[in-house]
């Protein structure tokens, strides 16, 4: 039969606030260490689970803030994308502008003098306009001038000082379509029959070597250089994407950037791409075929189809203002939300570390009271001793 052992009552007083203050020791050493005064639904189950769900949540918007982040590249990516372009445009502008500035002239005089004794008709282009002078046989040079310039519609024909050899000064590109044509005039012939030169059956002679024809390369070497800038236009904009999406290639309904920014999606941004390439921003290329233009009056030839071209380029400089607009009120209002959600996070954060986070000054301080007190304790259980230390000494 067990027997146990018999506490005085100061005694066993003395030893349960040992062990309170044993217990209350490891829970402030534990709380030192963790630097928790929550670190279980045991502590405290509110806390514990508020604080969860607190940090749930901060852990899902930190995860939307790289989405977030990349939008914003996308965007900035797109932006930076129109800035270029725009500045390509600027350049076809100038060249546009070049070749409007570039005159055309066509001069020379006959070397043979003129002789309408045969009469004939004379076939001529001016600036790829088709005209027809019918110079009637036994005509005096003047009035072979008159019809000339009455089929022009403008005075580029006239006599040298001797009165006898015709003389071409015109402000425009003259091109004759046969040899008969040029010889007719007393102009030498040209060497080479260019067929089709200004459409279908309308073919024209090189030029007479008593003329001289200034501007048509000159003008068709700007269209070959804006036609190489409407490429660069394209490529650019094809380039200006970030991690797989371009927002300034393709104006396909389906193809925006989403982005969310909450963790159920319900608050959210979709940004339509846009076309903004040289297709998209209505610039056709300029060449002997320009549209509706006949071969040959491509080339910015004409001072109307350069005119147009500059409107074009106008039009197409408003689109990428729109679109940088567009871009950028998108753009404000993405980085308004990053810097929201970094401020949100914070908050869901502070408030699950208010309701877990131990004090640790305060816990130090704890620390150091329950040593005291664990000493105190101590020598209270040997003063309660004392007593029965006396009846020991009677037994001896």
């Amino acid at each position: 039969m067990s027997s146990s052992v018999t506490l005085s009552a100061a005694t066993r007083q003395n030893l349960l606030s040992l062990q309170d203050t044993a217990a209350l020791t490891s829970t402030t050493q534990n709380r030192l260490a963790t630097g928790l005064k929550v670190s279980s639904a045991l502590d405290s189950p509110v806390n514990f689970f508020t604080a969860q769900a607190l940090q749930g949540r901060s852990g899902d918007l930190n995860a939307l803030l790289d989405s977030i982040s990349n939008g914003v590249q996308t965007i900035q990516a797109a932006n930076q994308g129109i800035t270029s372009i725009q500045k390509l445009i600027d350049t076809a502008k100038s060249a546009a502008n070049q070749g409007l500035s570039t005159q055309l002239t066509t001069t020379g005089t006959a070397s043979t003098a003129f002789d309408g004794t045969a009469g004939g008709t004379v076939a001529f282009f001016v600036n790829g306009t088709s005209k027809s002078a019918t110079i009637t046989a036994g005509a005096t040079i003047d009035e072979a001038i008159t019809a000339l310039n009455t089929s022009a519609g403008a005075t580029m024909f006239s006599k040298d000082t001797s009165g006898k050899k015709i003389v071409l000064n015109a402000s425009a590109d003259v091109e004759f379509s046969t040899a008969n044509d040029q010889t007719l005039l007393g102009f030498a012939a040209g060497s080479t029959t260019n067929t089709d030169t200004y459409g279908t059956g309308n073919d024209t002679i090189s030029p007479s070597p008593d003329l001289t024809v200034a501007g048509v390369e000159g003008r068709k070497k700007l269209a070959e250089q804006f036609n190489s800038l409407l490429i660069q236009i394209t490529q650019l904009a094809k380039d200006a994407s970030f991690n797989g999406i371009n927002l300034i290639s393709n104006g396909d309904p389906s193809n925006k950037l989403h982005i969310a920014f909450n963790e159920k999606d319900t608050a959210n941004l979709d940004i339509q791409g846009q076309d903004l390439t040289s297709d998209g921003l209505d610039l056709a290329a300029i060449g002997p075929n320009s549209g509706a233009t006949p071969n040959g009056q491509g080339n910015f030839l004409l001072d109307v189809d350069i005119k147009a071209t500059i409107s074009s380029l106008g039009t197409a400089s408003d689109t990428l203002r729109a679109a940088s607009s567009t871009f950028g009120s998108n753009l404000s209002v993405v980085q308004n939300r990053q810097d929201f959600t970094k401020r949100l996070v914070n908050i869901l954060d502070t408030g699950a570390a208010n309701l877990t986070n131990a004090d640790l000054n305060e816990e130090a301080a704890n620390s150091q009271a329950l040593s005291t007190r664990q000493s105190l304790g101590i020598s209270a259980l040997s003063l309660a001793n004392q007593a029965q230390q006396g009846i020991l000494q009677l037994l001896r």
